[in-house]
């Protein structure tokens, strides 16, 4: 889990605006379906199409690119607090779930170059300290993510961790793919629970459930939606690491607006000033 958006620490050059395609007019949006639980009648985010989307969108925002797969070699101490961050959706050294991937490396390639760091991964959980780490650490995680083993260690913790809980709690919310995203999107960012000096998603869900009722209770997901993105805003200003909330008001929130309550295509957004659009599937 990572709070700040690597690219913006990177050094000067990393930072790109991606378009994917060539421009098409904006059309088939599902703008009428503001009413409860519309965005229920197409695929959920767990649709293989779906979930490239969704990982393209958290790649604008944490990497500054749609090609999220270039990720899994990614490693650096971004200064946020959490020791090291890496891999496709920001696993730390610090907050454990780094520890995780390399448990589930080493469980499935036992003797990996990686292996060796698991004491020190250990000592460091709940820190920012590099000890045992540092540089052999680094390249050794780099170099891992040539073996496929290691991408499918760092998607099952992704799936464990943050993707399956968030779209279950999503599909009992009665929230379509959009709103799974946006869940998702909650639990890449801050996690499930609250740590020191962060929100975590169930506060985010408690606070957004007190303003507005989601559609499995008969609300409008529109008013759900933002509802659950004040407070999303609200916790990423509360983090002294963060203060943009490009994600949020200039994607995240235009896709509600629009009303693409199914993440349907073409969808256009912005992180940081950077333009983005994904024309299909």
């Amino acid at each position: 889990m990572k709070l700040v958006p690597r690219s913006r620490l990177a050094p000067a050059g990393a930072l790109v605006t991606v378009l994917v395609t060539a421009l098409v007019a904006l059309s088939g949006c599902s703008a009428s379906g503001t009413g409860s639980g519309k965005g229920l009648a197409g695929p959920g985010l767990d649709d293989p199409a779906k979930k490239e989307i969704a990982m393209q969108l958290v790649a604008s925002a944490e990497n500054s690119t749609l090609d999220w797969k270039a990720q899994y070699k990614y490693i650096q101490d971004i200064g946020d607090g959490r020791g090291y961050t890496a891999g496709i959706i920001g696993f730390c050294s610090g907050t454990g779930d780094m520890l995780k991937v390399v448990e589930r490396y080493a469980a499935t390639r036992p003797g990996n170059p990686l292996e060796r760091f698991l004491p020190a991964l250990r000592a460091v959980k709940g820190s920012d300290a590099h000890d045992g780490l540092g540089p052999p650490f680094t390249e050794a995680w780099a170099k891992a993510a040539a073996d496929a083993a290691f991408r499918s260690a760092q998607d099952a913790e992704r799936d464990h961790s943050y993707f399956d809980p968030a779209v279950r709690r999503a599909k009992d919310d009665g929230l379509g793919a959009l709103g799974q995203f946006i869940y998702y999107d909650a639990y890449v960012m801050h996690g499930a629970a609250d740590s020191q000096g962060t929100v975590g998603f169930r506060t985010m869900r408690r606070e957004a459930l007190a303003a507005a009722e989601p559609p499995s209770r008969g609300g409008d997901e529109t008013t759900y939606l933002n509802a659950f993105l004040d407070t999303h805003v609200t916790a990423i200003r509360k983090e002294p690491s963060h203060s943009d909330t490009s994600r949020i008001e200039t994607a995240q929130r235009v896709f509600v607006r629009e009303g693409r309550f199914r993440l349907e295509t073409p969808l256009r957004w912005k992180v940081y000033g950077d333009s983005y659009r994904i024309d299909g599937p």
